[in-house]
């Protein structure tokens, strides 16, 4: 992955995200409130985490493998857990998934930025990828965090569109540094 790739990406994601609060009054607040405990949210995001996670186990190298000569008894192994937690704990998957999503994503993110120290403007996006990772491991462990959170940004109309303008030109500021590279 390019630097430009690797900076565009939060920052599209951010602006986007920033938008959708700025200018989607209720339906936004309707439709992140309903995110955390969405079953389709859960299939899309927690499936998706799941199929890249056991994407990247059935690629791992040999010297990666201690106990198995082969990475399939740990893919068949995750993988029927993580059809197996649809069942038995559905509760905040879909905020799981997004957190597994953050963790997995920054590493590509990082990797292309690794040991770069001729960009200055490099670290605007390492730190929306920091904060991801962050929040990632604090949501993963916590995911109804982002239900209380949610509910106290949408008790008051000022809220979203603030947040939705730090995150809106924030994004726009990646976007515009991915391309100083």
């Amino acid at each position: 992955m390019s630097l430009t790739t690797a900076t565009l990406i939060p920052g599209l994601l951010l602006f986007a995200f920033g938008t959708l609060l700025l200018i989607g009054g209720r339906s936004a607040g309707t439709f992140c409130k309903a995110l955390p405990r969405s079953p389709a949210a859960a299939v899309v995001l927690f499936g998706g985490a799941a199929a890249w996670f056991l994407f990247d186990l059935a690629h791992i190298s040999n010297a990666d493998l201690i106990v198995f000569s082969s990475p399939t008894p740990l893919v068949v192994g995750f993988g029927l857990l993580a059809v197996l937690s649809f069942k038995y704990a559905p509760d905040f998957l879909a905020v799981r998934g997004l957190a597994a999503l953050a963790l997995l994503a920054a590493s590509p993110l990082l990797t292309a930025g690794f040991m770069n120290f001729a960009h200055w403007q490099i670290n605007f996006y390492k730190v929306a990828v920091y904060v991801a990772i962050v929040l990632g491991i604090w949501l993963g462990a916590q995911p109804w965090r982002l239900r209380d959170f949610l509910n106290w940004l949408f008790a008051r109309p000022g809220r979203p569109m603030g947040l939705g303008g730090l995150f809106a030109g924030y994004g726009l500021l990646l976007v515009v540094v991915a391309f100083t590279y």
